[in-house]
């Protein structure tokens, strides 16, 4: 077929939600080929590896298949494969856990007037 830009196929395999995000990723040097900065209009071949650092982590894909447009992510996976390190995935799961320590265990939120009037009332007494 023809030739599939690397901002393209970022935004086709659902790592970035917009091909202007996958481009503006690529500019930034946040994706890399080799060790390299890869621009957003190179070419993608199929075995090639790239480290894509997006807000949520750090991946390292190998392309399996050129997938040319958007698809569900059911369909959209079968066309990379995920060898990030054993190390990123477990910096991962300890950040998940750290960022939910420091937060209320009450779901309710403010205390409405009723709660106000019963407060003051128990304080009167």
């Amino acid at each position: 077929m023809e030739k599939l830009r690397l901002d393209k196929y970022l935004w086709a395999i659902r790592l970035f939600k917009t091909r202007s995000q996958a481009a503006d990723a690529c500019d930034k040097g946040k994706v890399k080929f080799n060790g390299s900065i890869a621009k957003a209009s190179k070419t993608v071949h199929i075995a090639d590896e790239y480290e894509v650092k997006t807000e949520a982590k750090r991946w390292v894909i190998k392309v399996t298949g050129l997938l040319y447009k958007r698809m569900q992510y059911s369909e959209a996976i079968k066309f990379y494969e995920d060898i990030t390190p054993a190390e990123e995935l477990d910096r991962i799961q300890f950040q998940a856990a750290v960022f939910h320590t420091g937060k209320r265990l009450s779901k309710k939120g403010r205390p409405t007037k009723k709660d106000k009037r019963d407060l003051e009332d128990f304080m009167n007494f």
